[in-house]
This record gives C-alpha cells, structure tokens and sequence, in this order.
C-alpha cells in the first residue's frame, strides 16, 4: 500500500513566505550594515519629519479656516472630558456626604423637635398643678385670715370678759371694803 497524501496549498505558501523572509533579512542585514545606506537613510528621515511636520501645520491651518477639528483638538476635548467625569465623581461624592448629613441632621433635628415637645407638655403639666397649688394656697389664705379674724374676735371676747370680771372684782372688793369700814 502507498502512503496517502493529501496536497496542502498553505504548506506551499508557508514555504515561500519563510524563503522570502529569509532573503528579505539578509539584504536589510547587508544593507544596514553600510554606512552610505545609513547616512542616505538619515537623510530621508528627517526631510520625512520635515515634511510631515509641514504638512501637519498645513492641516492644522487648514482645519482652523475650515472649522474642522484637528487630532489634536480631538485629543484636548478628551481630556477635558475626563477631566470633567472625574470633577462629577467628585461632586457626586461631595453631594451623597451632603445628603448623609442632612439626613442625620435631619434625625438628629426630629430627635431634638421630639424632646421639646415632651419637655414643652412636661412643663404645661407642672404650670397646671401649679395654678391648682396657687388656688389652694388662696382658698388657705381666704382660711387662714377667716381663722385669725375668729382668733381675733375670741381674743377680743375673752379680753373683754377679763374686763367685766376686773370690774366684778372690784365692785365685789370695794362692796367688801365699804362692808369692813362700816
């Protein structure tokens, strides 16, 4: 039996292209290594970057008359760009701590509106049982002076029965005296 072999046309072009590469790195090896071909090569690259620098300028002019935006306006208003994200990320930033403490402030406020209000209610109670005390201390007032003016009247009473018994007694010692001399 024979060994099947199917053609592969990529295996053809693989080949070529290696031989090609190969030649290709020799004559570039050869070349760079002679000192005409590198100045001459210099040479080109800076009239290249001259003209590519001109024809930049000549872009740049052309796209300002033009009103068109340039690579580089294009690249300046990325960077604005991401500089102004990053100035929101900040402000958003700034705004949720804003809100964080205007809603604590916001508890902290309730808190303090809840506790006037208790204190407030605490001191209506206190003003009311201190009017009722007020009003019992004048009904013990009104009391008081009615006592005294009993007081009083007793004290003018008995003062006065003192008297009359004063004056028993001295009629009776002066009726018992007139009765001795007599």
């Amino acid at each position: 039996m024979s060994k099947d072999k199917s053609y592969d046309p990529l295996e053809g072009f693989r080949r070529m292209s290696e031989m090609c590469e190969k030649q290709l790195n020799g004559l570039l090896y050869m070349m760079t290594d002679n000192n005409e071909f590198v100045r001459l090569l210099k040479v080109g690259t800076e009239s290249h970057a001259r003209y590519m620098e001109l024809l930049r300028k000549n872009q740049e002019f052309m796209a300002g008359v033009m009103n068109i935006p340039t690579k580089k306006d294009v690249a300046n208003v990325a960077k604005l760009s991401l500089q102004t994200e990053e100035k929101i990320d900040i402000l958003e930033e700034q705004i949720w701590n804003v809100q964080d403490n205007l809603s604590s402030l916001n508890r902290e406020t309730l808190a303090m509106f809840q506790e006037i209000v208790t204190i407030a209610t605490q001191m209506k109670m206190e003003v009311q049982k201190i009017g009722q005390e007020i009003a019992e201390t004048h009904k013990l007032k009104e009391d008081f002076q009615e006592l005294r003016q009993e007081i009083d009247t007793l004290n003018y009473l008995v003062k006065k029965g003192k008297e009359k018994d004063k004056e028993k007694e001295l009629v009776i010692s002066a009726a018992g005296s007139k009765d001795e001399r007599g």
